[in-house]
């Protein structure tokens, strides 16, 4: 775009109107805020979607009847190469738009195997986003070269560029994204199987997913009891069955069981914190009964610490009554 001044603002817009009158009650003047156009770049794109039949019609005058010339008619993807400016002019453009456009260049269709280098090795990379979508929740995502070329050629044929591979990847992967996350499936491998019976290996993982994985199980019911011991003072200890118990119950209800403890606990520090102060205990051992109804079990214990009986165990309650007897 040749050397020019260019208003910064539209002098039909409000706020600039609003501005001028401003200035000149001031006795400054209506100046305008100008920039020279000398060291700016202007890039135009877009689709440009029908230009293509305004060339055709073109190329296509003078050629019907027995004695036309016969012409070579370049193929419907090469009309973009044959643009004109009066086509622009044609198509819709202000001549004195164009006019001010004198470089166009033609961006050839990507192909499958354009795609396929764009997921695998661009910037920002498609699906290191998936991989890392994925990970988020500990699950390791994995394409094979193969599944990645078969979503290439399912992109190309949306015939939407590069955005194709968000369409057809979102499609094919959604319902994993939201379905997988909280259950034991740690890894997910995308394969040509995949691509083709997406439902039936989604009913595979689903089922995969209600298995209970006891060392995640561990590792989450860790984190919570480390997370409630720095925010309340108070120590839980579960034992081996009470864990299993909650990660099955956790694996039926298809979410984690770190998010099942929070839920279920939510509120035992109250009663905890009361026995605490009663007997100074710090500690507290959960057995099944206790993470099957923590409210009637901490019930129990506060009526015990008032008696100065608690043994901070999940059986203690029983024991109590056994010595009251």
């Amino acid at each position: 775009m040749e050397e020019t001044e260019v208003p910064l603002t539209n002098p039909m817009d409000i706020r600039s109107q609003m501005k001028s009158m401003m200035n000149m009650q001031r006795g400054g003047g209506s100046a305008k805020d100008m920039i020279n156009t000398r060291h700016i770049l202007f890039i135009v794109s877009g689709a440009f979607s029908g230009l293509e039949k305004v060339v055709h019609k073109r190329l296509s005058e003078g050629q019907i009847g027995f004695g036309a010339d016969p012409v070579e008619r370049p193929m419907d993807g090469e009309l973009f190469n044959q643009v004109e400016t009066q086509d622009f002019i044609d198509f819709g453009f202000e001549a004195e738009f164009i006019g001010r456009l004198p470089v166009r260049v033609v961006c050839e269709k990507l192909s499958a195997a354009d795609l396929k280098n764009i997921m695998k090795f661009s910037e920002g990379s498609l699906l290191r986003q998936y991989e890392r979508e994925f990970e988020a929740y500990g699950i390791r995502a994995r394409f094979e070269d193969s599944a990645i070329g078969r979503i290439a050629t399912l992109a190309e044929k949306e015939n939407t560029g590069a955005r194709a591979l968000m369409t057809v990847c979102e499609r094919l992967l959604r319902d994993f994204k939201f379905e997988l996350p909280g259950t034991s499936v740690s890894e997910l491998t995308i394969t040509d199987e995949l691509i083709d019976g997406r439902e039936e290996l989604l009913k595979q993982y689903r089922e995969l997913g209600r298995q209970v994985d006891v060392e995640k199980a561990a590792r989450e019911l860790e984190v919570f009891c480390r997370d409630f011991r720095e925010e309340h003072g108070v120590e839980l200890v579960l034992t081996d069955e009470a864990l299993a118990q909650l990660a099955e119950e956790a694996a039926n209800q298809g979410r984690s069981l770190l998010q099942l403890c929070r839920q279920r606990f939510r509120d035992v520090q109250f009663g905890l914190k009361l026995i605490q102060k009663n007997t100074g205990r710090a500690c507290f051992e959960l057995g099944p009964e206790a993470v099957k109804d923590p409210d009637k079990y901490l019930s129990e214990l506060v009526v015990r610490s008032y008696r100065g009986d608690v043994a901070g165990t999940e059986d203690s309650p029983d024991d109590s009554d056994s010595q009251d007897g």
